[in-house]
């Protein structure tokens, strides 16, 4: 499930995953990513609570079977990925996984940039 992906990818970078942090995390809206909470916590991958420091604030962990469903995702993603490559040396995997970690880490360097990419004009805007 995409938001116990995202809980474990928050978590990981010591990270608060917060109802806000998850949607943007995901990149859909608040409303959204609380459908996908509610979806993944019947399933029983996630559990939310109050934040201990804002009662506001609702955060999510893994649980158990959360933890366990990523581990068999993450599994079989490791299988396509040497079915995909097959052929590949063991070098080359490994220069590919360090260029997708490159560019991930490289993604959230620049989310937490205060420096804003210009926004496109579209025809109707004036120069």
């Amino acid at each position: 499930m995409l938001v116990a992906e995202a809980v474990g990818f928050l978590t990981e970078r010591g990270a608060a995953a917060t109802v806000n942090s998850t949607a943007h995390a995901i990149g859909i809206d608040q409303s959204g990513v609380s459908r996908l909470i509610t979806s993944a916590t019947a399933a029983g991958y996630l559990a939310v609570q109050a934040s201990a420091t804002d009662g506001r604030r609702r955060e999510l962990t893994l649980t158990p079977a959360g933890n366990a469903m990523l581990d068999q995702t993450h599994r079989w993603q490791e299988e396509i990925f040497l079915r995909l490559s097959a052929g590949w040396s063991e070098n080359r995997r490994g220069e590919f996984r360090q260029a997708m970690t490159d560019l991930m880490n490289r993604s959230h360097e620049l989310e937490a940039s205060p420096t804003r990419t210009p926004r496109c004009q579209s025809r109707g805007d004036a120069a």
